[in-house]
């Protein structure tokens, strides 16, 4: 039986096969793929000609392809359509990737290669400069420059860190699906709009229940603690969600946490770097741990303020309910009653005027409007499950990239929302190899007649993801390891955020904002209360980001962690807004640092806010839909990582970023 992962992609545009894919052909696929990769590499080492950018950087570059391509097909169905078979494989895999890719970069005859051309100051141009520095950089900090056995422990704490890793995620995704409440009497619910009990309903119901089922996926877990009533109801759900990965369970993420911190620190010092948070900062724009925490500081500095005289608010509503303890399980349930005191804005009121459909719609038309984007959705793309929608993207007539849409909540797809592509841009033999992009959220499924509607924050993170996947879909560079969100880390939520701007722009938003049912445009005053309440809430936002931020740069910069509750406790208590709850712990089910990119960066959000606010000010300066910016800011997302980031910020917006377009926004003054 042939393997479709082997084969020539017989599809269109050469997508993956998923229609043919089965869990059974990956492994054989990562073998001979691994195998077939390190042939390549062979020949750049045994190659008889004096080294050249040619025969070496870029060898290297375009080599392993296909092994590229399944590994993202693999690992992004790991994400969005996992199952027990394939979890297994993950965790057979991972090392096998690992050990590999600690083969080339630990490989002395092909290193003393890449220093051979990196050492002849050729005159190259941007882009091939940034990709030989690139290059260059990541052999040493992979450990060639190491002594033999460092290597062999570079290589074994490396694969020990993929692993442990994985398990992680795993476990958090058990925790969250092993979690559900039944209940049979409404009256536990009372204060849930209908359409969220519709909702519950239809999980009861696929759970051969009668009555109703909450669960700690987000489209379920958000509406109980923004509107249910049953403080004990909002606890015990606050709780569940808090203790994921801390129950002394086959699932517990405590030595695990410990472990990886520990794991990650020898390898910063087999390096040659003080801490973890050394060696990653390295590669930002915040180049220093003291850079970022005082810049996380200043912020807190500002925002902490703001985010007392919000709570202070708070527990006056709740003391006028006879509560003089309010608690963090609390919060939504009376940020929302003030939200609806302050601005007369009610999110089931609003969901009905943004149908998915729309606001998709009202995105592609954006891309349009600013990028000349045309999306054209196709049924002629294999999918690896039926709620996924697959749309062709044209440019000028001509084809620029492939979009997966993967909106609802299921059983294999952890929590959250991403975007994450199947196979990068780049250009071969003068031929430009257009990007296969996904965009994944967990949006509440249509229900009966009822269409998916979306919140407000739904609506700003469908824009989000998309911010990001333009970044793919516009990448224009000709290797694919600077292609599209290859940047550094803390540059690559600019363009995510920055979309989000229009979601709270009158002009662009009347064009979309439309009852479902009546067709009746969201009412002017409707948005402007949007808007007034932009920066609801922006002061506990912002200290329970900063909270995150520190957090990961304290877990980065410490050789041994002890207990891990005192630990987070510590660490945070300086952005703690409500009493701490023994029984729970955010670190457990902290995946953005621990299993996912974001170690020692998760401050990277708040700093692309900065750029974001900086850059969305231009705009808003000059037209929103100004043509003329549109383009400049086009070319900068096109460049990918051939450049410093701060060099194409400077190119678009002719300056460096001001903090203050952040605080002014934020906050005001």
């Amino acid at each position: 039986m042939q393997n479709p992962l082997l084969q020539p992609f017989s599809t269109l545009h050469d997508a993956a096969p998923f229609d043919k894919i089965q869990e059974q052909h990956f492994m054989p696929a990562f073998k001979q793929l691994i195998e077939q990769s390190e042939q390549e590499i062979n020949e750049i080492v045994q190659n008889t000609a004096e080294p050249t950018f040619e025969n070496v950087i870029e060898a290297l570059a375009f080599s392993g392809q296909q092994l590229d391509i399944v590994s993202s097909i693999f690992f992004n169905l790991n994400s969005a359509e996992t199952n027990d078979e394939i979890q297994k494989i993950a965790q057979q895999v991972s090392p096998l990737l690992t050990e590999f890719s600690a083969r080339i970069s630990q490989n002395a005859k092909l290193f003393s290669k890449v220093k051979a051309v990196y050492d002849q100051n050729l005159n190259q141009n941007n882009e091939q400069r940034m990709l030989l520095e690139e290059t260059y950089k990541g052999f040493v900090r992979s450990g060639a420059l190491l002594t033999d056995g460092d290597k062999e422990k570079f290589k074994d704490i490396s694969v020990q860190l993929a692993q442990k890793s994985l398990q992680f995620g795993e476990n958090v995704l058990a925790e969250t699906n092993s979690y559900y409440r039944h209940i049979t009497d409404e009256t536990e619910l009372a204060g849930l709009p209908e359409a969220i009990l519709q909702s519950y309903r239809d999980e009861a119901k696929e759970r051969g229940l009668d009555g109703f089922v909450l669960t700690l996926q987000y489209p379920s877990y958000m509406p109980a603690m923004t509107y249910a009533e049953n403080r004990a109801l909002r606890k015990e759900l606050a709780l569940a969600n808090g203790k994921k990965g801390f129950q002394n369970n086959d699932y517990d993420n405590q030595n695990l946490i410990r472990e990886i911190i520990e794991l990650k620190q020898q390898k910063a010092k087999l390096l040659g770097y003080a801490t973890y948070a050394d060696f990653v900062l390295e590669e930002r724009m915040a180049k220093s741990p003291a850079d970022v925490t005082k810049f996380l500081n200043d912020l807190l500095e500002k925002a902490k303020p703001f985010a007392g005289t919000e709570i202070e608010e708070l527990a006056a509503l709740a003391k006028a309910d006879g509560i003089d303890d309010i608690q963090s399980y609390d919060h939504a349930f009376y940020a929302e009653k003030l939200r609806k005191q302050k601005f007369d804005i009610d999110d089931e009121e609003l969901k009905p005027f943004f149908p998915l459909e729309r606001v998709q719609e009202a995105v592609f038309r954006l891309a349009k409007t600013l990028f000349g984007l045309d999306f054209r959705e196709t049924a002629d793309v294999p999918k690896y499950h039926d709620d996924v929608k697959t749309y062709e993207i044209f440019e000028d007539g001509g084809f620029k990239a492939l979009l997966y849409a993967d909106y609802f909540p299921r059983k294999g797809k952890r929590a959250g929302a991403w975007m994450t592509s199947f196979r990068n841009q780049f250009k071969k033999n003068g031929e430009n190899h257009r990007p296969h992009i996904s965009v994944v959220c967990n949006f509440t499924k249509p229900a009966g007649q009822t269409p998916s509607l979306l919140t407000f924050q739904e609506v700003t993170t469908l824009f989000h993801e998309f911010g990001h996947a333009l970044h793919g879909v516009l990448a224009n560079t000709t290797y694919p390891n600077l292609s599209g969100t290859s940047v550094k880390w803390d540059f690559v939520e600019l363009p995510s955020q920055f979309l989000e701007n229009y979601c709270y722009e009158p002009e662009f938003l009347q064009t979309f904002a439309q009852h479902y049912q009546s067709g009746e445009v969201l009412p002017a005053e409707k948005i402007n209360k949007i808007n007034a309440s932009k920066n609801f809430m922006e002061g506990y936002q912002t200290v329970r980001q900063i909270g995150f931020g520190l957090l990961d740069m304290s877990y980065h910069t410490r050789e041994k962690i002890g207990d891990i509750k005192t630990f987070e406790t510590e660490e945070t208590k300086a952005t703690h807004l409500y009493p701490s709850n023994p029984d729970t712990l955010m670190s457990t089910s902290f995946s953005h640092i621990f299993q996912g990119g974001y170690s020692a960066g998760y401050y990277s959000y708040k700093w692309a806010e900065v750029l974001d606010a900086d850059a969305f000010n231009y705009f808003k300066e000059n037209g929103i839909f100004n043509s003329e910016i549109a383009a400049k800011y086009k070319k900068m997302l096109a460049a990918g990582g051939t450049k410093d980031p701060m060099e194409l910020y400077k190119e678009f917006r002719g300056r460096e970023p001001q903090v203050e377009s952040l605080l002014i926004r934020a906050f005001g003054n």
